[in-house]
């Protein structure tokens, strides 16, 4: 299944058509060598690789979903609607270090929305060489915008408005871009119109099949014939593919009659879908056919080396294998030709050798390593399964080809032992294997993970990072994580099991004969390949499948036991040494931040608590006046402490209140505390607004906390309306008419106290009528990331006139609840809020 457009004039094939001709086309116009399209999905926040062209996609596994709220520069082009150019791998890993983490190779980047109306449906991409700035990638970027302006026009077209209907939910459709240049030798092309049955050839392709051009194919099927005769039935399979509108086959690699090999590539030169009424199956099809005419010779030459040597294309696709590649490798020449990589040697899927073969994909220089040998049998990449040999592999990056060379690298060892080898030592040479080569591709997973972390402060954001980054690279399917308390385990996380499964399990026991305490309590991972290796270790454990392997690994943080981490897989699976030390590592610094975030919820609770037990529990009343507050603490970690309101007796009238100090957590509450005891001790004294503001200043510089705080008092006469007001550095205060008009009281003001000692506060006078609302509040409830608090304010200031219409009769409370319903729900909050509302009333009853 690829795309998920479900409607009687739309295919899935249809919107795959179009993506691929957007991304091959965006390839060409950037100059880059690969790219593709992230789609959004049916699961929202996750984008799914819909299109990869001129790279294999089982490679790139790990890149195939994309959360958009990752520090990636999908995500951003994506979530933020903006164009990110990423030039070269030194401004990649400065802007995305996760990314660069995972792809540490000399590349250029560049991704550009996809936006259709006012919808954002995905982001196209395209990888390039390196340049040395952004500049030099600007005129390619402008192509790409084009581009992706005419597919997300095309897209709107074809969503229907309703659910996400333009969407993608499977894997990613790899393909070679089609129409670049063909591999060496003669080639010639064609198209055919499956309405008419009518084939249409160049001058070229008569001659390379060897027949007279007034004789030439007018149908597909003599078309076929003269192409590939003993392999006509896959042929005319790909052709009509094609022609349902489905995605380009990869190259097709037959035999001639003669036995020689030929390419045939298949495209649909129209990505909208044909008019209505069309039959079904009638995309115009258009591809080449390649004889690899004098390449032959060279071929032959090939034959003869004494190294291997296989060729691929940039979907991994074999091309050409010599005999020695095949002795190498264990394999036959049949099992390799025309098999991708990882089919056709099923042993090279080992971490390092994709690593370094990404390295070629992405990069221009050639790359060598040493890789360790499987055995005989050829069987998978497990490490019972070697030899013992190893081999000294080149990769040769090329536009359309990776030549790869292998050669024994154990010769290279045997030669230095005769040279180092004494007569104690023996007659004959000492065989030693060779190192492999140090890759980076095992660190890599950690790298990643540890990056997140850093931004990661709660344990749910932990628990959302290990779920976005472990699962995908190991293929995983199921995870578990449970954490110690009181000698027992509880479940934090869980995903992918039965539901209720797990459940049993809850605060179990340390002397509970169960893998996840044992991993625990021994301080050790264990790993079963399947399900019956679990049930033969632990008889009567309950499972939750019939197959599958698992992994269970300690958290143990600083010697300390934190839980344990389940990982479970669909199939049953082995895992190789290097597997086992990259996922105890990956345990590591899951425990590690898991100790951080329980440490800081513990400290952010005791500010909490603080921050509540400082706050007002009831606001001082008048029968004049109605007033209600709100406060919402921040849910990002320890963003909680520094705001604050009061409503205080001052005289025969009412002072109003809202400080906001700068900073979070336990001091910047104490801070606040401080602060709210002097405002309070000043008012009660009913001292005029400036002598407030200055003596607050004064106490809070005397105590040098090492903080600042902005502040607003308003002085109220309840009986003739006139207010006072003072501020230090804060938001201006809103006053809603009777009327429903409401204003943004912009009073001069002097700066947040705590800083100047002979700072100034002017205090302005006003007036407030019966019935009018005046609204205090700080700025976490009108500043958002990326945009002018000028924009969040004015929104507030229509919500008001709105909340507090007067032919709405709402409460006060209901108005204060409205304006704080968007941040209520919210599910991150930067910064904590706080609001206060005041109106004159004529009658003392319903006092709040």
């Amino acid at each position: 299944m690829t795309g998920s457009v479900e409607d009687a004039h739309r295919t899935p094939g249809q919107l795959a058509a179009l993506l691929i001709d957007a991304s091959t086309r965006a390839i060409g116009a950037a100059g880059g060598h690969s790219g593709g399209v992230y789609l959004r999905s049916g699961t929202p926040g996750l984008l799914r690789l819909a299109v990869l062209a001129g790279l294999p996609g089982p490679l790139f596994r790990p890149w195939w979903r994309m959360h958009v709220d990752r520090p990636f520069p999908v995500a951003d082009a994506y979530r933020l609607g903006v164009q990110v150019i990423l030039p070269n791998a030194t401004e990649t890993m400065r802007r995305y270090p996760q990314f660069a983490a995972g792809l540490p190779f000399q590349f250029g980047s560049l991704y550009v929305p996809i936006v259709g109306g006012t919808t954002t449906y995905g982001v196209l991409t395209v990888l390039c060489p390196s340049a040395p700035d952004a500049t030099k990638l600007l005129h390619r970027r402008d192509r790409m915008v084009r581009l992706a302006d005419d597919l997300g026009a095309a897209l709107r077209r074809l969503d229907d408005g309703g659910r996400p209907s333009v969407a993608w939910d499977g894997e990613p459709e790899c393909v070679r871009p089609p129409g670049v240049r063909p591999p060496a030798g003669r080639a010639g092309g064609f198209a055919w119109d499956p309405v008419t049955d009518v084939v249409t050839a160049d001058e070229r392709l008569p001659a390379l099949l060897g027949v007279p051009a007034d004789e030439f194919a007018t149908s597909v099927e003599t078309l076929v014939d003269a192409v590939a005769p003993a392999e006509r039935q896959r042929v005319l399979a790909a052709l009509r593919e094609t022609a349902a509108g489905r995605p380009p086959p990869l190259p097709l690699y037959v035999r001639s009659e003669d036995g020689a090999l030929r390419l045939v590539e298949l495209w649909s030169p129209y990505a909208a879908p044909v008019p209505p009424g069309t039959p079904s199956g009638a995309h115009p099809v258009r591809g080449f056919v390649v004889d690899p005419g004098p390449g032959a010779a060279a071929d032959a030459a090939a034959d003869l080396l004494p190294e291997g040597v296989l060729c691929l294309d940039r979907l991994g696709l074999i091309l050409y294998a010599n005999p020695r590649a095949g002795q190498l490798l264990r394999r036959s020449r049949t099992q390799l030709l025309s098999r991708p990589l990882w089919e056709g040697v099923p042993w090279l899927n080992q971490p390092a050798f994709e690593d370094h073969l990404r390295s070629a994909l992405l990069s221009p220089e050639p790359v060598r390593f040493h890789l360790r040998r499987a055995g005989p049998e050829g069987g998978e990449s497990d490490a019972a399964s070697y030899d013992g040999a190893w081999l000294d592999v080149c990769v040769y990056p090329g536009p359309d080809v990776l030549t790869c060379t292998f050669r024994p690298a154990n010769q290279l060892a045997e030669a230095a032992a005769d040279l180092t080898s004494g007569p104690e030592e023996g007659t004959g040479p000492v065989r030693t294997s060779v190192p492999a080569a140090p890759s980076m591709a095992p660190l890599y997973r950690p790298i990643v993970l540890a990056i997140a972390l850093t931004e990661a402060v709660t344990a749910r954001q932990v628990a959302a990072v290990v779920m976005r980054e472990v699962l995908p690279a190991f293929g995983g399917r199921h995870l578990a994580i449970y954490l110690l308390q009181d000698r027992h385990l509880y479940l934090a996380l869980e995903s992918g099991f039965p539901t209720g499964f797990l459940t049993p399990f809850e605060g179990v026991g340390l002397d509970a004969q169960l893998p996840g305490v044992e991993t625990l309590t021994a301080g050790r991972p264990l790993f079963f390949d399947s399900m019956e290796d679990l049930a033969a270790a632990y008889p009567g454990i309950p499972l939750d499948a019939d197959e599958g392997a698992r992994a269970f690994l300690p958290l143990i943080a600083s010697g300390r036991p934190v839980g344990s981490c389940i990982l479970g897989f669909d199939r049953p699976r082995g895992f190789s040494t290097e597997e086992r030390t990259v996922l105890t590592a990956l345990a590591g610094l899951i425990a590690n931040a898991m100790e951080k975030a329980q440490r800081y919820e513990s400290e952010a609770a005791l500010a909490r608590g603080l921050q509540q037990a400082l706050l007002p529990r009831r606001l001082s009343a008048h029968p004049q006046v109605e007033t209600t507050g709100r406060y919402l603490p921040g849910t990002q970690g320890m963003e909680v402490g520094g705001d604050w309101y009061d409503v205080v007796e001052a005289g025969d009238g009412l002072a109003l209140v809202i400080g906001d100090v700068q900073g979070h957590g336990v001091q910047a509450a104490a801070t606040m505390g401080q602060l709210r005891s002097a405002v309070r001790a000043f008012a009660l004294g009913d001292r005029p607004p400036d002598e407030v503001m200055s003596g607050t200043n004064h106490l809070l510089i005397d105590l040098d906390p090492g903080q600042f705080a902005s502040c607003c008092y308003i002085r109220l006469d309840p009986a003739s309306g006139l207010a006072r007001v003072a501020r230090a550095g804060h938001p201006p205060p809103l006053l809603r008419h009777p009327d429903g008009h409401t204003d943004v009281l912009d009073l001069p003001g002097g700066v947040v106290l705590g800083v100047d000692p002979h700072a100034h506060y002017p205090v302005t006078e006003l007036l407030i009528e019966q019935g009018a609302v005046l609204a205090l509040y700080t700025d976490g409830l009108v500043e958002r990331p990326g945009t002018d608090i000028d924009d969040g304010i004015t929104a507030l200031r229509i919500a008001l006139s709105k909340a507090g219409a007067p032919a709405s009769r709402r409460p006060l409370s209901g108005v204060a609840d409205r304006l704080t319903a968007t941040a209520r729900h919210a599910a991150d909050r930067p910064d904590d809020i706080a609001l206060l509302l005041a109106t004159r009333r004529t009658t003392p009853d319903n006092q709040h």
